[in-house]
Formats: C-alpha cells, structure tokens, sequence
C-alpha cells in the first residue's frame, strides 16, 4: 500500500502511531514500526533524562524508522528535546502545538522530517510555509488536545488547500481499516491513529485506563479543559463534570495541567499499573472508543488495518456508477 507519505517516509504503510504523551512509549513505538508503519514517541509527558533513553530502547527493537512527538509550546522542551531528537536517531519530528522556523531549518539540516498537528486549514497552510514536510489534519473526534472541526469536513478542505504541495495525514476518530480506506478517498495519505493503540499489550497505562477504553461508548468523551487548561477530549467523569458546573475554576495552560497533576488526577506517563481514582482520572479517548472490544497486540493491528483497508479499497473498486 504505497502513498507519498509511505515513499517519503520509507515505510511499508500509511500507518502512524499517534506520539501520545503517557502511552506512546518505546514498546509501542517499536511495534508500530516493526509491523510496517511508524511509531511515534509521545515526549511530551517525559522528563529530559527520559527521550534519550527511550529512543535507545526503540532503537535496540528496531531498525526501522520512528519518529518523537513533542508540545514546543512548554518551556525548554525545545532546546532539550531537540538536541535529543537529533541525536537519538528519529526519522520524524511532529509537533502538536506549533513547530518554530528555527526549529524546522535544525532539523533538515539534520535530515529528520518534521509534521504538525492542524485542527484548522489556516493551521495547516501556516505550516507548510514555515517549512513542514507534511501535515496531520486531526478531526474533532480525536482523543488529548483537539479542535471542533470533523475529520470527515476537515480532511478534505486540508487537502484542497496544500495537498498539492505536502502529504496530508488524516487523523480523528479514525480506529480501522475502514478509516484508512476513507481517509484515502478523501485525499490523505495515511493516518494519524492515537485511542485504538492504547488497547494494546505494549501500551503503557495507569490503572484502569485500557479497562475505561473497554467499557465507555461513543458517546461517552467530552472535550474539556479540566485537566491542562485547552480543549482536549477525554472520558467524561466526575473531574470533567466538575469544571462543565464550575467554569470559573478553571486555569489557562499550563496551569491547569499544574493543578490536575497536584490533585491527584493526573497521572498520565506513569508506569503501567499504577492506582488512580478511576472515577476522577485523565484518560485522553477519542469518539472512536465505541469500537475497542479487545485488547490487540501493536503489530497485529497494524495488519489488520492495512487488511481491512484493502479488502474496502477492492470492494469500493468494484462499484460502477449507472
């Protein structure tokens, strides 16, 4: 399944692993990659000691290209985490809240592709004139930091306006090979996929956290600012059902994340087990949650995507118009 973003990347799918701060750890990361698409690691939660170490684990897993997800948006993370992306050996550089022009010349210079994280067209054209090599239109439906407009809406209109010039990875809900296939109907090419992956052995979750994915439905995320002070979309729960009651409570970013973390709710990039109050806790899930059933070992979903994305593609190709 060969598109742009398979050739510039020099992977076998248009599959990436969503960089999740406090899920996508070395494990993960490798198992996505290994199977054919791309791991992302989510840096945002780790400390500075942290990145190096955790590319050095996926590097001893696989050969194969990965990439780190960074929030430039925080105090000194660019600086540290820069450094580390260069010298951990990174295929990809993906930022989730804007990537600097300096940033993006470093990294070229160093033959690593960077993305951003665009929840608007003007995002995403903005992007491509600072320099980014390609571009993840994420849909409302997605799980963490998100923006209001659908996939379905947005992708397309992503495409239109700098498809021409930079692959466009779909992102938002998006859990199956059905989700590729249409992705790829809408111009994309490839996917952004986060919720699904936390379902899986290699994942790293507090307690409860891949119990909570099992049991909620599609109706059962919200889009809050309770837990970091910007809009991100999480299971609802009393935590969130507090701040929808009290809205004055609430602080800008990064001082609500501040105050989560010091009330105990959040705990995301702790080790895998560790005890929460599961009634209050920060589990980021995007609307396709509804379908998670099982838990599916990284690489096998990865397969299975590409599988079932085929066998629609095929269906779809064989559909003739009067």
């Amino acid at each position: 399944m060969r598109t742009r973003l398979t050739e510039m990347l020099g992977i076998e799918f248009p599959v990436m692993l969503a960089g999740m701060g406090g899920v996508s750890y070395h494990e993960l990361v490798a198992a996505v990659s290994e199977a054919g698409g791309i791991g992302t690691l989510g840096a945002s939660t780790m400390r500075d000691h942290e990145l190096p170490e955790e590319m050095r684990k996926v590097r001893e897993l696989t050969k194969k290209p990965f990439g780190v997800d960074l929030l430039t948006a925080l105090p000194n993370q660019v600086d540290s985490g820069i450094k580390a992306v260069i010298e951990g050996g990174a295929s990809i550089f993906v930022a989730g809240l804007g990537v600097p022009r300096e940033v993006i010349d470093l990294l070229h210079q160093k033959n690593i592709l960077v993305g951003s994280m665009c929840g608007k067209v003007k995002h995403a054209v903005a992007a491509v004139a600072s320099g980014c090599d390609f571009v993840v239109a994420q849909g409302t439906e997605a799980g963490g930091h998100t923006g209001l407009v659908a996939t379905i809406a947005l992708v397309p209109q992503v495409v239109d306006a700098v498809g021409d010039k930079v692959p466009v990875v779909a992102a938002g809900g998006l859990f199956d090979g059905r989700g590729l296939a249409a992705s790829l109907a809408l111009g994309a090419d490839g996917v952004w996929i986060g919720t699904r992956f936390i379902a899986t052995p290699e994942a790293r979750a507090v307690n409860g956290y891949k119990d909570q994915l099992l049991a909620t439905g599609e109706d059962g995320t919200t889009i809050s600012r309770a837990y970091t002070g910007k809009t991100c979309r999480v299971v609802a729960n009393d935590w969130t059902r507090h701040y929808d009651k009290n809205p004055a409570d609430l602080q800008p970013f990064p001082q609500q994340a501040v105050a989560s973390m010091q009330a105990g709710v959040n705990h995301l990039g702790f080790p895998t087990g560790t005890e929460v109050d599961t009634s209050r806790e920060f589990y980021p899930a995007g609307q396709g949650v509804g379908s998670i059933n099982d838990l599916v070992p990284a690489g096998e979903l990865v397969r299975r995507i590409v599988a079932e994305a085929s066998a629609v593609l095929a269906r779809v190709g064989n559909i003739r118009a009067k």
